[in-house]
């Protein structure tokens, strides 16, 4: 219980840091989905849905924070099929 009231601060902490956003919630969603993208678990367009923007959008926005992206392998691809 501690814990997760814990981890629950420090996210939110990280999350007021974000900018681009307005609410704490779109912050939090930017965080957790940006974390999938970044570790090859989702793609740029389902990371665009989730985060209800384009994927143009959002590759400015991941060029405005200076975040490398590079776009799924075809087997990447598949792995994500399985989880939707």
């Amino acid at each position: 219980m501690v814990c997760d009231m814990m981890t629950n601060v420090l996210l939110k902490s990280i999350a007021v840091e974000i900018h681009i956003f307005k609410e704490i919630e779109q912050k939090e969603i930017f965080l957790f989905v940006l974390g999938a993208l970044v570790t090859r678990v989702i793609s740029l367009q389902k990371a665009s849905e989730m985060m209800e923007i384009e994927p143009d959008m959002f590759l400015k926005i991941l060029d405005l924070m200076d975040i490398e992206f590079s776009y799924l392998s075809d087997q990447d691809v598949s792995i994500e099929q399985e989880w939707s």
